[in-house]
């Protein structure tokens, strides 16, 4: 997994990358969720030791609830993951894996908004920072759940509501738009222009993962301007140092 990783993360340098935010998520119980974090952890490490073998900085996320596992109610799959964060927190105080981060798929059919809430608050309560999956494929509030949680970052907002990016302005929280995902599902792309003229930081993200497998930032910010009509100063910005704030990196990337 670490092999897969590191070639994967030279190919992301090669598109001019130099941090990125990468998640777990992809195990649903807590061997697997603990080892993408541990890999993540080693490739971070490495790039600390030796940038010229591994270039690029990384921002681990703790994204257990990416789904409810086969023969899970939602409720099951909260308590779950809620139930994965001591060994998280011992791990993290090991130093075998550094999440930073905790991430819920806030979405219709998968985790509500309360469901979300419980998840968020168990996280923060073990020192991570709220950057979470909300209004993707249907509305359900998460603007308006990142304004009462504090979050740092919300991904996706497709169907975001004018009240949840008037909520997302107040601390603010960043607004981390993927264009790439929403072009690849053909889905509505996100309101750039009504969150950026609700005053609410925009970031760019590539979002690669099993459905975008794109790698290439040059090419999120192309279609940032083109499929949800951000001007290119407005894409330069959300895809180096609002991105940067987006995983609290803004006081050592993102700009010059």
């Amino acid at each position: 997994m670490l092999e897969l990783l590191n070639e994967r993360l030279r190919r992301m340098a090669r598109h001019g990358t130099t941090t990125i935010e990468a998640k777990s998520g992809y195990g649903l119980e807590l061997e697997t969720e603990m080892k993408m974090l541990r890999v993540l952890h080693r490739a971070a490490k490495a790039a600390q030791d030796d940038p010229t073998k591994q270039p690029i900085d990384i921002v681990s996320t703790f994204l257990g609830a990416h789904a409810v596992p086969a023969g899970k109610t939602s409720d099951e799959a909260t308590a779950d993951v809620i139930a994965m964060l001591p060994t998280l927190q011992t791990q993290k105080e090991e130093g075998r894996l550094s999440a930073e981060n905790i991430d819920v798929f806030c979405e219709t059919g998968i985790f509500s908004a309360e469901q979300t809430r419980r998840i968020l608050d168990a996280g923060k309560a073990c020192g991570l920072e709220c950057n979470f999956h909300g209004d993707e494929l249907s509305f359900i509030a998460s603007g308006e759940l990142a304004g009462d949680v504090g979050a740092r970052a919300v991904s996706h907002l497709e169907h975001v509501s004018d009240a949840g990016i008037a909520a997302m302005a107040r601390r603010p929280t960043f607004a981390v738009l993927l264009p790439v995902t929403a072009y690849v599902l053909r889905i509505a792309q996100p309101p750039a222009r009504k969150i950026i003229a609700g005053h609410v930081p925009v970031a760019l993200g590539s979002d690669f993962c099993p459905n975008a497998h794109s790698m290439s930032m040059p090419f999120t910010m192309n279609l940032a301007c083109v499929a949800m009509r951000m001007t290119v100063n407005e894409a330069l910005v959300a895809a180096t140092i609002n991105a940067a704030a987006s995983i609290g990196r803004s006081d050592r990337c993102g700009s010059l």
